[in-house]
């Protein structure tokens, strides 16, 4: 896979996010098995921001050339990734959540992989 590809992939997943977070927050919570709080979905809204500001930073720097920022992103990023697919098993488990957070766990963790690879492979 390529970090064009790569970061087509995200930006496409950014704005879907942030659309669900931002419009549909209290869809994901309850997928989540969470309570559907203010305070969560104000959270959710700023959080759809964030992933729309994401989705266009990987649309403008898909062409980025091979670099050591490049790399060190996606390095970090993938790290992230890997990260919130393990807080999402661990909640879970602690039954804080339910299996329905797995989904968003598997693409982090895809997603998380991939970020590595690129960052390593280049």
């Amino acid at each position: 896979m390529t970090f064009e590809i790569l970061a087509l992939v995200m930006t496409v997943a950014c704005i879907v996010l942030g659309a669900r977070f931002f419009a549909f927050g209290g869809g994901v919570l309850k997928e989540w098995g969470l309570e559907s709080t203010t305070g969560a979905l104000i959270l959710f809204r700023r959080m759809g921001v964030m992933y729309f500001g994401l989705a266009a930073a990987f649309f403008l720097g898909r062409t980025a050339g091979p670099s050591e920022i490049r790399s060190a992103v996606c390095l970090i990023l993938g790290g992230t990734a890997l990260l919130l697919a393990g807080l999402g098993v661990y909640e879970f488990l602690a039954r804080r959540a339910t299996a329905g957070i797995f989904r968003s766990a598997v693409a982090e963790a895809v997603l998380g992989a991939a970020f590595i690879w690129v960052g390593l492979v280049g």
